[in-house]
């Protein structure tokens, strides 16, 4: 921290001046609009959900520790009109009061917060790959969210064993998510693919691996004007229609390929066969695009992109809190999963007015160590560290990983 610009005091508490950026009338709003607002009476809706988002800033270990440390800070609470929830009382609001809630808020929040700053909303344009599209570039993954097998049978995928799974869009210039969904484990992939690509429009391109490809889905996406990029899977059938680019480094094949599967026969797309080097290792990948103008070059770093979103789930599941879950039923877990991704919102939007030049792993732990000072967490996010200019928050955990032990990049 620079001792030359110490951040001022603050009336506020950090964790109230996070909660400030939520209006309240959209919270009362929602609540009415789903309905729990009629199941809140000596425990509110707006104390619920600052009980929720900070298990998420303190990565509480459980409801004893969200209660207890809560119930010392009452007065301070008090002053704010928010109350200290009991153990039973937090458990009973997780199970009952309708997850639909803390989802339309978390959309509603990210669409207020880009309204208000339009440059949050617009993102980077970054360099090299970004900066060369002027449309919005979307990578979709999932990632599986371990539960307790013996307490959470709705979520039972394995004999032993039981998950969730969180299906997401990511938008690339942002790095902030477009769309979000939380399920059972026991579906693949493929089967949401049509849900999880809905929202994207004409011109704009997403970027998804191997386990969303669905090619009935795949050519709806063409006929929607929506480019995608994808890696083939080793039993797809297909014959060659033509071959394209010859002679560009590292690339082996450029063609126009028909499928000739009984399910998608006389479906064309473009297959790009190159050299990848991943770990220093250089291997042979496949991948597949609707799009015929794009040279292979751009096919293979637009799946490079990919990554990012690999990058978004490590941040969300290193810092906060998707593991030893609050309650067991599945509206608990998605309370906390949707509380997780609204904490991350308001995080990268204090980053950004601060012009955060730190990780989000940094950005995480200086807002929680600071959590019940009063100080202006503007202040305080924009006096660390000693460079000057405009930062962004870094996409990568560079410092999370060991020699030798770096993430694929492929």
């Amino acid at each position: 921290m620079s001792k030359n610009n110490p951040p001022a005091r603050s009336n506020d508490v950090i964790l109230h001046q996070l909660l400030k950026l939520i209006p309240r009338g959209m919270v009362g709003k929602i609540a009415r609009e789903t309905g729990i607002d009629g199941k809140a009476r000596s425990f509110s809706v707006l104390s619920h959900l600052t009980a929720m988002l900070f298990a998420q800033l303190t990565h509480a270990i459980g409801l004893n520790d969200v209660c207890d440390w809560l119930r010392l800070k009452a007065r301070v609470l008090a002053r704010h009109g928010l109350g200290a929830p009991s153990r039973n009382g937090l458990s009973h609001a997780n199970k009952e009061r309708d997850a639909a809630f803390i989802e339309k808020l978390f959309w509603e929040q990210l669409a207020h917060l880009q309204h208000i700053s339009p440059s949050f909303a617009g993102g980077t344009k970054g360099q090299g790959l970004l900066r060369r599209f002027k449309v919005r570039i979307h990578a979709v993954d999932s990632t599986v969210i371990q539960l307790y097998a013996n307490a959470m049978d709705w979520a039972k995928h394995r004999r032993r064993k039981a998950a969730a799974k969180m299906h997401l869009r990511l938008d690339l210039h942002t790095f902030l998510p477009s769309f979000a969904l939380v399920d059972t484990a026991a579906h693949h992939d493929n089967k949401r693919a049509r849900e999880v690509c809905a929202g994207l429009l004409a011109g704009e391109i997403v970027v998804f691996d191997k386990a969303y490809v669905d090619f009935s889905h795949l050519a709806g996406l063409d006929a929607r004007g929506v480019s995608w990029v994808s890696r083939a899977k080793d039993n797809m059938l297909f014959r060659v229609r033509r071959n394209l680019t010859k002679g560009r480094e590292n690339i082996i094949k450029d063609q126009i390929i028909v499928l000739t599967g009984k399910k998608h026969a006389g479906l064309e797309v473009r297959r790009v066969v190159a050299w990848v080097e991943v770990d220093g290792e250089w291997r042979e990948m496949v991948f597949l695009t609707n799009n015929m103008d794009w040279s292979p070059a751009t096919v293979c770093d637009l799946y490079r992109r990919r990554w990012d979103i690999e990058v978004f789930f490590k941040q969300v599941k290193q810092c906060l809190k998707l593991s030893n879950f609050l309650g067991h039923s599945a509206n608990a877990v998605r309370w906390q999963v949707y509380s997780a991704l609204l904490v991350y919102v308001l995080l990268r939007f204090m980053a950004h007015l601060s012009q955060w030049g730190h990780s989000f792993t940094r950005l995480f732990t200086v807002s929680r160590s600071a959590l019940w000072e009063r100080l202006d967490l503007l202040g305080l996010l924009k006096s660390y560290g000693t460079a000057s200019g405009r930062f962004k928050v870094l996409g990568a955990l560079q410092h999370a990983w060991l020699p030798g032990f770096e993430p694929v990049r492929m």
